[in-house]
């Protein structure tokens, strides 16, 4: 009997439109999956298998039928930031708990013309705000590759489901790398798209300037298979960018990296680094020189800056879009307080974690009065500086290759106490946010302790199409292992 949880996304794809199976066969290997692993994993916040059963009996009614969809009958879970109609959006956060989405995004109503079933809810930092999935209020995330390590954040149970063919792909959103560093500490792909590439209407905002819905997958392509469904223009979102999407499957049947300029910023290679990392990152960059790529180096000489720029804008934003969570409009409200002050203040205190906290209170300080000019002025000019570093040296260059992270995946606990160290591990990630360009993560080797270790490739903002391309060539090539349980 098949497996058909260790499928990809483009081999259900096309599993299901041969008849070799039914999604409602798909879904319940998926949830025997789930049942016999997630309880050590816990990437799942909420699973609702009765509905995920009969979505795949309605995808395999539709097929009967004859009407046919690019992703009919493919399951696929979504990190608890996004709303999908009838399903909890509690944001892995107390002060959402019992809250049920009455809409679509834009990014899930295209996934469900296209025919996907929702499978289920991705456990995640609190509010998206965190580097190990550690912040959220409902539970624990693990590494599947080693249980004593987090696998990442804030898409954290989105990574792990996928690294522990739990789930065939799943829906993340990138702030500051939280597609991308989850992605390489479970050893999966993750995709950030330029900002404006997916809609942002239905994802929960942190930093309404930085937000990006991605996806987290198993391979390269099926990466560029969700894409190309969720991607576009949206009346509903005035950041949407109106831009035809670049032929992601023509690039993706390039056979090698000849002709393609890749830049290596030597900001991006610093002391400090794990040595092991560094050494993974490095093969994998010859590795693209064999497959054709011609290597140079560059510099990005305002990235000294981009965590401090990132914290300040982040926050200040993330200060702002978590006002409404007040006890009036949305959210738990404290019961028996004395006045509405009273009740705002017992309500946040008890709603939010620590972590939040700690950016609403920040972000609240750099707005202020006396502070405006001192510090958010100063971030926003910081930002035009990244983006500008990033302008010039695209001129030079097709995309560019860089670590994920600075280490391989934190033992549990071990940042709970140092966020200020936890913030610098987004050193790599967040410049590509503050510029709004595309970046992905694809796995590029182990750690002699079996951790999975990213490469990074940063492409200009709307060229998805360089960077799928540079990593479709390099995982056909390197063939790293793509899940972190035997099945048997």
């Amino acid at each position: 009997m098949p497996q058909f949880n260790t499928l990809t996304v483009a081999q259900a794809v096309d599993l299901l439109a041969q008849g070799g199976s039914t999604s409602e066969a798909l879904v319940g290997d998926l949830l025997e999956a789930i049942r016999a692993r997630d309880g050590a994993v816990g990437a799942y916040v909420h699973l609702d298998e009765a509905d995920a059963l009969r979505q795949a009996r309605a995808a395999d009614a539709q097929r009967r039928a004859g009407k046919l969809a690019p992703l009919l009958g493919v399951p696929i879970a979504v990190k608890d930031v996004i709303n999908v109609a009838g399903q909890p959006c509690g944001c892995a956060s107390r002060i959402l708990e019992g809250y049920t989405a009455p809409y679509d995004a834009t990014a899930i109503a295209r996934l469900r013309a296209a025919g996907a079933v929702f499978l289920g809810r991705a456990n995640m930092d609190e509010f998206a705000m965190g580097s190990t999935t550690e912040n959220s209020a409902v539970k624990i995330t693990r590494n599947p590759w080693d249980p004593s390590r987090v696998p990442g954040g804030s898409s954290g149970g989105s990574a792990a489901m996928v690294a522990a063919d739990e789930a065939l792909a799943a829906l993340g959103s990138d702030t500051g790398g939280s597609v991308r560093q989850p992605a390489a500490f479970c050893g999966c792909v993750g995709l950030k798209p330029s900002y404006g590439r997916i809609s942002r209407y239905g994802l929960t905002a942190f930093a309404s300037s930085l937000d990006q819905i991605g996806p987290l997958t198993k391979t390269v392509a099926d990466a560029a298979l969700l894409l190309e469904v969720m991607g576009g223009a949206d009346p509903l979102d005035s950041t949407a960018a109106d831009l035809p999407m670049p032929d992601l499957a023509a690039a993706l049947r390039q056979p090698d990296l000849q002709g393609l300029r890749l830049g290596l910023p030597r900001e991006y290679f610093v002391g400090g680094m794990d040595a092991e990392v560094e050494r993974a990152v490095q093969d994998a960059i010859r590795h693209c020189e064999r497959l054709g790529a011609r290597l140079t180096e560059v510099s990005l000489p305002t990235t000294k800056y981009a965590v401090a720029a990132y914290y300040i804008i982040s926050c200040a934003e993330a200060s702002a879009n978590l006002a409404r969570f007040d006890g009036v409009r949305y959210g738990r409200r404290a019961e028996d307080a004395g006045d509405p002050y009273e009740m705002y203040c017992r309500t946040r205190a008890a709603g939010f974690g620590a972590e939040v906290k700690r950016r609403i209170i920040l972000g609240a300080y750099v707005l202020s009065s006396g502070y405006y000019d001192a510090y958010y002025l100063r971030a926003q000019k910081a930002r035009t500086l990244i983006r500008d570093d990033f302008a010039v040296v695209f001129k030079e260059c097709d995309a560019l290759l860089a670590p994920v992270t600075p280490t391989p995946p934190y033992k549990l606990g071990e940042m709970l106490d140092n966020p200020l160290q936890m913030y610098l591990g987004d050193i790599f990630t967040v410049p590509a946010n503050l510029a709004g360009n595309c970046a992905l993560s694809v796995p590029c080797g182990f750690t002699a302790a079996g951790l999975p270790v990213g490469l990074q490739i940063i492409g200009p903002a709307f060229r998805e199409d360089v960077i799928l391309r540079v990593g479709h060539v390099y995982e056909q090539s390197a063939a790293w292992p793509r899940c972190a349980v035997k099945s048997g």
